[in-house]
């Protein structure tokens, strides 16, 4: 890999310190990733239904790119020097095997009864779905809880049953001994993958655009933040898009007095603006409510075990699923699979009771 050579970021972090230029870079990164979420209509959610469909549809097409160029951008940027996976806090610390496979199927049943993964509602509420706006209170309630609350000790027994070893998680790129830039062409292979998918299905180029643009938004936040640990005269975590951790902090940040603004807080409320922006430029902005007590129900439930189940797995969809992903986190890896999984099971065994919703 090439020595690190980050962009140079000094003059901004020296006018307006760390704390500040760390949530500026959460805001921008929330601002690529709510654009493009909200007019792609990516959600993980939705493809692991249309699979379990026995479909290979639109909504799996656009995961897939999705995916993909996350991995490309970010393996580019590594190969690059912009930024060094193994400093990215995800690998430095030990990871959970037990946490990935249990908290992944909880966070996979958790995003089909809520009808969204985590990041997804955070998009739909911005387009003034009030279903999201409730589900999306529930899931940061119960991920602060399960952090540092009352369902701490459950989370910490899950994950402790079998974590890796060495004091780091593992890379799965050299525990399967893929070369240096295996990464790169396995992520060129599934683009062209999703592309084949896309034409066959007639996604229009400007979708596919924003679903890469989801991708990119995921390399712009570690790239940043790489830069910004580079010149910060205090540890900066090296982190990008995820909504577990940051939907417990920005909770905290509106509940107490003394809670600091960083990248999470910029990243929520960028997420926000740039999916609400999108969706008034648009015209899709509109007012909705849940379809009834039973659905509501659904949804509550769905929220409450994506909460427990994202914070247990080490991250959400998009925290695990493509951002830890595409650093070759194998935890990460572990528990995508195993959210589709949850999501797979969960569409299998509701919608023949008729309690599934369409993606």
């Amino acid at each position: 890999m090439n020595a690190a050579m980050s962009i140079d970021i000094l003059p901004l972090v020296e006018r307006i310190g760390e704390a500040n230029a760390a949530a500026l870079f959460g805001l921008i990164t929330g601002l690529i990733f709510g654009v493009a979420a909200q007019r792609s209509r990516f959600c993980l959610r939705a493809a692991t239904v249309e699979f379990a469909h026995g479909k290979l549809g639109d909504k799996v097409a656009v995961w897939l790119l999705t995916f993909s160029t996350a991995l490309v951008w970010v393996q580019g940027a590594q190969a690059l020097g912009l930024m060094r996976g193994e400093d990215a806090r995800m690998m430095a610390v030990p990871g959970s095997w037990s946490g990935a496979v249990i908290g992944g199927l909880i966070f996979g049943v958790g995003m089909v009864l809520a009808r969204g993964c985590s990041g997804r509602l955070l998009v739909l509420a911005a387009t003034g779905n009030l279903r999201s706006v409730v589900s999306g209170l529930i899931f940061a309630v119960v991920a602060q809880m399960s952090l540092s609350g009352w369902l701490t000790p459950a989370r910490d027994s899950l994950a402790a049953l079998w974590t890796t070893q060495g004091g780091t998680n593992v890379n799965l790129a050299a525990a399967l001994g893929v070369p240096g830039l295996g990464p790169l062409i396995g992520g060129l292979a599934l683009a062209v993958l999703a592309l084949v998918l896309a034409r066959r299905n007639r996604i229009g180029a400007r979708r596919l655009v924003f679903a890469s643009g989801v991708g990119f938004a995921v390399a712009v936040g570690w790239i940043l933040t790489f830069a910004l640990a580079q010149v910060a005269f205090e540890p900066v975590q090296i982190e990008s898009a995820t909504f577990t951790g940051p939907s417990a902090h920005t909770l905290m940040f509106f509940l107490s007095r003394d809670a600091l603004i960083d990248f999470d807080i910029g990243l929520i409320a960028g997420v926000f603006a740039g999916a609400g922006v999108a969706a008034l430029l648009a015209g899709e902005f509109k007012f909705q409510g849940f379809e009834g007590e039973a659905n509501m129900r659904r949804a509550m439930t769905g929220a409450a075990l994506m909460g427990f189940g994202g914070m247990l797995a080490g991250g959400c969809a998009i925290g695990a699923g493509v951002t830890g992903g595409s650093i070759m986190v194998a935890t990460a890896w572990c528990a995508l699979f195993f959210m589709w999984v949850g999501g797979v099971l969960a569409t299998l065994l509701l919608e023949p009771r008729g309690l599934g919703v369409p993606a």
